[in-house]
């Protein structure tokens, strides 16, 4: 299998599995309930921008990302948005592409 680089803002990474591990180990690092920090925050819009649905993750804007419960006990990123509106997604489907 061919090794294919992401760039997820100003980050660069040679092989998809390393920025999937770079994502998760993000993730990993917040408990459910809190907010990304500012400089995570860039990273994660960066990447929210790869999302095949980036246009309808984003909405109107973005106020902040933050950390929650998905689905059975997991936890993901949340893209919280100026509407007030809020929503799931996964930072794999990010570097899908």
């Amino acid at each position: 299998m061919v090794k294919k680089p992401v760039t997820i803002g100003p980050l660069h990474f040679s092989k998809k599995g390393d920025a999937a591990a770079f994502l998760k180990a993000m993730l990993h690092k917040y408990d459910v309930g809190d907010k990304v920090s500012t400089g995570d925050a860039e990273v994660l819009l960066a990447a929210l921008a790869l999302h095949p649905n980036a246009t309808a993750k984003m909405g109107l804007g973005i106020t902040h990302f933050s950390v929650r419960s998905a689905n059975f006990g997991s936890k993901c990123f949340w893209v919280n948005r100026v509407d007030g509106s809020s929503e799931k997604f996964s930072y794999k489907a990010c570097i899908r592409g």
